[in-house]
């Protein structure tokens, strides 16, 4: 063989073994990226996550969609509800860039616009809180840990604001490095809007995928910091802090100052209490926000609605091992009410 078309061959040889590595590692990624998805999907068939809503009612299967940090949550409560109704198959989708174009149920963690809520039923069945972290292992988390944060502070250190006035900020020795989400989602959108801002306005690293991965992020970086809802940070077993992260104590009751009795973040369980035994209006630079499931106002599905009333009903038990705060009473009581509205409707 001559030796240019020699050349010629083995430069064929690895044009496609360099093309096959390509789509074989972009696979890969993207199969990763999907994991979230087969962590909390309950057994369930492609054809039942693909059928028609007509095709799921038929063979009562309820598909659920919506915000990723609710998923393991929600993954307990369909286990409890199978162990009675165990003819029902519930299906929670993943969401990605956008939500799927088939379910039943939407799971969203903040208020919707009024366009869309004209479409759409809402029970709202939990609250969540949004802290801030720090890596442990930062100078940042050992000096702000004892200090605390107070609402100054907290605006100054996470957001853009052209029209604050740079001559009273703080002084702030230790390194630290802000990670916030790059997609619209529900944690930076209630952590913005308590504050005063827009989403847009976060400062930071901005990190693709979830919730998750923003914790992630944060334990990579010796001098991160960022916020994250309560459910992701502490240990379900343990009930401390995930190893790595420093939850730090904020300015509860607006006085400007961080005291002693304002720092209960060690426990998850002391830390619910605490927040739990106030009215929501008197906890200052916490966050809290309900978490709310939607169906179809105009069709919805009878077995999606069951599945709601029961949560409403049963449910409220599970929420603070999975980091959750449970409606406030009255709240409470009218979410029952409305769910059997719901129900009066099918």
């Amino acid at each position: 063989m001559p030796i240019n078309t020699h050349i010629d061959f083995k430069m064929k040889i690895f044009s496609s073994s360099f093309l096959f590595a390509s789509i074989f590692l972009v696979a890969f990624t993207a199969r990763a990226q999907d994991g979230l998805t087969a962590s909390y999907t309950s057994v369930g068939t492609k054809s039942s996550l693909n059928a028609t809503p007509v095709d799921r009612r038929q063979n009562s299967v309820v598909a659920i969609t919506g915000v990723r940090f609710a998923y393991p949550l929600v993954q307990q409560w369909i286990e409890e509800y199978n162990k009675i109704h165990s003819d029902v198959q519930i299906i929670i989708e993943s969401r990605g860039t956008n939500d799927p174009t088939k379910y039943d149920i939407l799971i969203e963690a903040y208020e919707t616009n009024l366009e869309t809520k004209k479409s759409r039923e809402y029970v709202y069945v939990a609250r969540y809180a949004i802290l801030l972290i720090a890596n442990s292992h930062s100078a940042f988390a050992k000096v702000y840990s004892a200090k605390g944060l107070n609402r100054a502070l907290i605006r100054q250190l996470f957001f853009h604001d052209i029209f604050s006035d740079k001559n009273e900020n703080v002084s702030v020795k230790e390194a630290y490095t802000v990670y916030t989400r790059l997609q619209k989602s529900g944690a930076p959108t209630t952590f913005s809007q308590y504050f005063g801002y827009k989403q847009k306005d976060l400062k930071g690293k901005s990190i693709a995928g979830s919730d998750e991965h923003l914790l992630k992020a944060v334990l990579r970086d010796s001098a991160g910091l960022s916020y994250l809802p309560l459910n992701l940070l502490f240990d379900q077993k343990t009930g401390k802090p995930v190893e790595g992260i420093t939850v730090l104590p904020v300015d509860l009751n607006g006085n400007g100052k961080v005291s002693d009795d304002e720092k209960f973040y060690n426990n998850l369980s002391v830390f619910i209490q605490r927040i739990e035994e106030k009215n929501q209006k008197e906890v200052v630079n916490v966050p809290m926000e309900y978490l709310n499931f939607s169906v179809d106002k105009n069709d919805p599905s009878p077995e999606a609605i069951a599945f709601l009333q029961w949560i409403i009903e049963h449910g409220q038990n599970d929420l603070h091992v999975f980091g959750f705060l449970k409606p406030e009473p009255a709240r409470l009581e009218k979410e029952k009410k409305n769910v059997l509205i719901l129900k009066g409707k099918m």
